[in-house]
């Protein structure tokens, strides 16, 4: 049913020959199935290199004394899915430290270091983090752009045969992740709750996080619904983006705005099986918001990035600040967006030195001197447009 040809992705294997290079251990973290144990099997493939998955009970077994097994080897060890087993992070520790120590540890896992318990503290300073996540524009080709968006970047789902066969593996991935992935990490929670939970989270991409709401509508408290946000959060499924607030004359919104990651697994979750079904629904315009701010992101990589709206109506999609400038996004799914009193707002309240806007066309164009058009196909190279605006 499905077929998966490989796609180059030299610049996370860039990423983590440089981690390697600065630090004992490299901790390539991302989704489930977004392509980590491919992309740590290329890497290995012209260096010496022991690979251990945890999920395997054989390679388990031949770690039952960690420090004894692992601390003989002098090449690359790869270690997949180490959050199945988080008491190896201070053995690891143990082994960073040693003098003259010739190993080098790539560790795989699919929660961020605030979910799997023990990375941050037993490792600090001896880590190097590198996030993975599913196909980009650059890596999927921009010629199949409406692909990545209706199908999302997990590799198996992009690369299906088909619109159906895309739609049945996505299916079996939110089955597979809420039954067997959570309880792994050591949450319990009824998979019935989660999906009802991302489902109702799916309605509400790119609206405004009200956890009262979400309590009231599943019965529970809202510390309890902020606690599968976290879960989700700290899995790579969903995104946070933080408000921007500063000390001017109008309220502004502070609570994080809630976007899926993955448009395929948002797809999913609102039914909706191929182009002409989403081109239809009424998410479409959230839905497209989502994709182009994640590919965006990935894209500028900016040391922190947020959203800004005010309770007068005023917002900005995206906001960062790069070497000192103000910069924003607004995302518009529109063959000929045109400059709002919304962006004139932002502009003046923010001090923006530019502002894309980011829509589905094919031409880049400027609409004022601080503004200009730019379609999601040239994405990548927007960093070298903010390096000489």
């Amino acid at each position: 049913m499905y077929y998966v040809c490989m796609i180059d992705r030299p610049a996370y294997l860039k990423s983590i020959e440089t981690a390697l290079k600065r630090s004992p251990i490299c901790a390539l973290l991302g989704p489930r199935q977004c392509g980590k144990t491919t992309l740590a099997r290329i890497f290995a493939d012209k260096r010496k290199a022991t690979f251990l998955d945890l999920e395997s009970q054989r390679d388990r077994a031949r770690l039952t004394n960690p420090e004894l097994a692992l601390g003989d080897m002098n090449n690359l060890v790869i270690i997949d899915e180490i959050q199945v087993m988080p008491e190896l992070f201070n053995v690891l520790r143990v082994l960073a430290d040693r003098i003259n120590n010739p190993a080098k540890f790539l560790i795989l896992g699919s929660a961020s270091p605030s979910i799997i318990r023990g990375v941050s503290e037993s490792l600090a300073g001896r880590v190097e983090f590198v996030e993975l996540s599913g196909f980009d524009l650059k890596e999927a080709s921009v010629d199949l752009r409406k692909q990545l968006w209706v199908r999302g970047g997990f590799p198996r789902s992009f690369l299906a045969e088909s619109d159906e066969d895309s739609a049945a593996w996505r299916e079996a991935f939110l089955q597979t992740f809420l039954e067997r992935d959570i309880p792994r990490l050591g949450i319990n929670i009824p998979p019935a709750a989660m999906r009802r939970f991302w489902t109702m989270l799916a309605n509400y991409h790119g609206q405004i996080w009200n956890a009262s709401e979400f309590g009231r509508s599943m019965g529970v408290t809202d510390k309890t619904v902020r606690g599968y946000l976290d879960i989700l959060t700290g899995t790579y499924m969903v995104r946070q983006l933080q408000p921007w607030f500063e000390n001017i004359s109008k309220r502004q919104v502070k609570s994080p705005k809630i976007y899926l990651r993955d448009p395929g697994i948002l797809h999913a979750l609102l039914s909706l099986a191929d182009q002409h079904s989403l081109m239809g629904h009424p998410a479409v315009g959230a839905s497209w918001e989502g994709f182009a701010l994640e590919q965006a992101i990935r894209f500028i990589a900016p040391p922190e990035c947020y959203f800004w709206a005010t309770h007068q109506g005023a917002e900005l999609d995206l906001f960062f600040i790069i070497n000192g400038r103000r910069l924003g996004i607004e995302v518009k799914l529109s063959e000929a967006p045109k400059i709002t009193r919304s962006m004139r707002t932002a502009q003046q309240d923010l001090k923006l030195e530019h502002l894309w806007i980011l829509y589905p066309g094919a031409h880049a164009y400027p609409v004022d001197e601080a503004i200009t058009v730019w379609p999601i196909a040239q994405v990548a190279e927007l960093p070298e447009q903010i390096k000489s605006a």
